[in-house]
């Protein structure tokens, strides 16, 4: 995301030089690559581009860092689509400060409070782990929101089927129901719509 300006070393003839004086000048490759990729709309990312993002900066605040949390946000504009997401918010813990603190990363600013790329929030009170909210290791995340949201929906199918085009949110989060963290993805509201758990270690779909 973030291109290498390499230096360009040109040589030659004088005649060379002199007939290129006349020209217009010509930009590097590099050059015309960044400026091409600076161009390029802002798309949506999966989960762990997001994550990893967010995970270097967090380590500077707290080496016991230990994932809480990831969820996907949406930015007016942009469509969230196949497991991926304008915008994700993490919750990371510190289990030696007992703290806990929020970040997130946007691919778009957002007035007023989203801005593009990663914001590092404040800290607040951590108590530890409960039944319904236990921190995780970063090892046991890695089955992508893409993935997680495929297995998802081919479950899904028949239902996505009478509800084409319903935007879904994705969760990832360990609690004492489930061995390790897991993916859940829902379609439309918890009364009127469709729900699915999915393994974020090994990628298995989990019963509802």
């Amino acid at each position: 995301m973030h291109p290498r300006f390499l230096s360009a070393v040109f040589a030659g003839a004088a005649i060379l030089f002199l007939s290129a004086c006349s020209e217009a000048p010509q930009k590097p490759a590099t050059e015309t690559k960044t400026a091409t990729e600076a161009a390029r709309p802002a798309e949506p990312v999966d989960a762990q581009t997001a994550f990893f993002a967010m995970y270097k900066p967090a380590r500077a605040w707290a080496k016991d860092l230990a994932p809480l949390s990831l969820v996907s946000g949406e930015i007016p504009g942009f469509k969230n689509a196949d497991g991926k997401a304008a915008m994700w918010t993490a919750v990371f813990v510190s289990p030696s400060l007992r703290q806990a603190r929020t970040l997130t990363y946007a691919i778009a600013d957002h007035a007023p409070d989203t801005h593009k790329g990663v914001d590092i929030g404040g800290t607040e009170p951590w108590s530890g782990n409960t039944t319904r909210s236990e921190a995780f290791l970063v090892s046991e995340f890695s089955v992508n929101s893409d993935a997680g949201f495929k297995t998802a929906s081919d479950k899904a199918a028949a239902w996505l089927k009478k509800h084409p085009d319903m935007p879904a949110t994705m969760a990832l989060g360990k609690t004492s129901r489930f061995p390790g963290p897991v993916w859940y993805i829902q379609w439309g509201t918890r009364k009127l719509g469709y729900a699915a758990f999915v393994n974020a270690t090994t990628g298995d779909f989990i019963a509802k």
